[in-house]
């Protein structure tokens, strides 16, 4: 389990960094509440973007993005709803990213998906 943790770790890692490069802030990373958790959420110039990240060592299980499903998706909303009420943020634009990230022999390869849905 240990192991799986930290290529997770490592991927939201690589997928912070894209971000950054593209001017985003980080509001949170690893966000939890009762309801569940929310990997990163980033900001820039009044949108906010939650993003769920999917790591995987291999191309054997398909791409990340394959595995956020219709209730996945859900909960998602409901979190992020959460995360900004608890903040006290009204953004004019909340987008739902996918960041699907697979390892690579120099290290991590990132696929954003912007307004996954």
């Amino acid at each position: 389990m240990r192991a799986r943790e930290g290529l997770g770790r490592a991927g939201e890692e690589a997928a912070l960094e894209v971000y950054r490069r593209r001017g985003f802030v980080p509001l949170a990373r690893n966000w939890r509440c009762p309801l569940g958790e929310l990997d990163l959420v980033v900001a820039r110039e009044g949108l906010v973007v939650v993003c769920e990240v999917k790591t995987r060592s291999g191309s054997g299980f398909g791409g990340g993005h394959e595995a956020v499903t219709a209730a996945k998706r859900e909960r998602i909303r409901r979190l992020a709803e959460a995360f900004l009420q608890g903040r006290g943020l009204e953004p004019p634009v909340v987008r739902f990213d996918v960041a699907s990230v697979r390892r690579t022999r120099t290290g991590f390869a990132v696929d954003l998906f912007e307004d996954a849905f």
